[in-house]
Order: structure tokens, then sequence, then C-alpha cells
């Protein structure tokens, strides 16, 4: 018999991987994405208190659709524009094992593209 993991498990795994290697603080603090079909969200963390500065989502949003792309843009360029006013200018990227591509992308891109620096 086969074990097959789960898609979620796996990323789970390479989650912990990429936490290893990353984590924020009060200067530069990590920008987490969550994502689950119907919804995205996006948190800047302070990993030395262990305190959310930041934080949106396509919930918080009230967006009819919370799980395409151009949600993801409206996230990005909001936990962007939250974060400047906060002033929060760097932070390091966490896509919490997701694959850098679609709906994690267009975040990126749009958080980029609103001000900050990764």
């Amino acid at each position: 018999m086969i074990n097959k993991e789960s898609r979620n498990v796996v990323r789970q795994r390479r989650h912990v991987r990429i936490r290893a290697k990353i984590s924020g603080t009060a200067d530069c603090p990590r920008l987490s994405v969550y994502r689950s079909n119907a919804n995205i969200s996006a948190q800047l963390i302070d990993d030395e208190k262990g305190v959310t500065l930041v934080a949106s989502s396509s919930v918080a949003l009230k967006l009819a659709k919370g799980g395409n792309i151009e949600a993801s843009v409206k996230v990005g360029t909001d936990i962007a524009e939250k974060a400047l006013a906060a002033g929060i200018k760097k932070v390091v990227f966490d896509r919490s094992g997701y694959l850098y591509h679609g709906r994690i992308e267009a975040l990126a891109n749009a958080a980029r593209k609103a001000g900050l620096v990764f």
C-alpha cells in the first residue's frame, strides 16, 4: 500500500523548512500569507515579541470573491498601505510553504508595487 500524504501535510513540512531560515523583527517584520480555497490573508509579524503588527484579508475587506487573483491584489495593496501608515517599509516575505505562483505571487507583486520592499 502506498502512503500518499496530503498536499497540505507536504506544504506544512515545506513551511517548517522556510521558517527555520527567516524570522521577523520590529524593523523588518515577516509578511506571512495564508491561502484557502475561498479567501486569502496576510499579516506582518514581529517574531521577537510574537506580535502581529498589521493584518489584512479578503474577509476583512468584505470582498464578494476572496479566492481569486483580484482579491489577492487588493489584499496585497491594503497590507502595504497599512504597513506604510505604521512606518514599516521593509519586510521579509513568508510564503508559508505555498508555491510562489498565482495568488501568492499576485499578493507579493501588489505589495511591492504599493511601496513595500522585500
